[in-house]
């Protein structure tokens, strides 16, 4: 049974909610250079488009209602429960919010955070000692903070796919991967060899399942040098 409450135009709970997450992200992410700011503002983007169909504006549930009413008739598509596209297609017509896309979302969006904020105090470290994060996430993916965000970001598509975020995702995906390939010319400049030994230990974005982490000397303490920007922050 579908809650028949007001379900869009929410403006003030766009906007809250929109500030509160990114502010959650922003204290684990700390944005400082040019670079920082653009892929940190790219995830913004993502969220306030997000919020804005999810209380605002159902622009994609306009869009596809003929469509809907014609393969799920009797499921009305107006309210917030029937917003969770997902677990409406798939039949549950129990509470949207223990459905299984929505549990799998949480678990997902839960985990992304959880890796942005793990990955901050190596980072922090190695800012401190001019050195290179090896430890922490940084023992396992060359770049964390930026699989955090995507990892977030699939996690809101589970809950609440939307036509203009399902576009936006691969476009966003592709731009953390080049911003991890330009950072990663930018650490072989500042480490040379140390950098080469951590490349070759340690995957870009996703870890081994199997295997030795990969470390920096002595189990992963910072390889000491001149330092770059997303594995230490020194252009923060």
């Amino acid at each position: 049974m579908h809650d028949t409450s007001q379900a869009y135009s929410l403006w003030p709970v766009v906007i809250l909610n929109s500030l509160l997450i990114i502010f959650f992200a922003f204290t684990f992410f700390k944005p400082k250079s040019a670079r920082d700011w653009r892929s940190f503002g790219a995830f913004s983007a993502f969220l306030v488009a997000l919020f804005t169909e999810m209380y605002g504006f159902p622009l994609t549930i306009y869009l596809l209602l003929p469509w809907l009413q014609g393969r799920f008739p009797g499921v009305n598509w107006l309210t917030h429960d029937a917003g969770h596209l997902l677990e409406e297609m798939v039949g549950w017509r129990g509470n949207p919010h223990f459905g299984p896309f929505h549990i799998l979302s949480d678990v997902f969006i839960g985990g992304g955070f959880w890796l942005l904020s793990a990955s901050w105090p190596p980072l922090y470290r190695a800012q401190k000692e001019n050195g290179l994060a090896t430890s922490g996430p940084y023992a396992r993916i060359r770049h964390p903070q930026y699989v955090a965000f995507v990892v977030v970001m699939f996690g809101f598509l589970l809950q609440w796919p939307t036509l203009l975020t399902l576009a936006m995702f691969p476009i966003l995906v592709f731009m953390y991967w080049r911003l991890g390939k330009t950072e990663e010319r930018d650490s072989l400049a500042a480490f040379g060899d140390s950098y080469i030994a951590y490349m070759q230990t340690t995957p870009g974005f996703i870890p081994r399942l199997f295997g030795r982490a990969g470390v920096g000397p002595r189990g992963g303490e910072p390889i000491t040098n001149r330092t770059t920007k997303e594995n230490v922050h020194i252009h923060r």
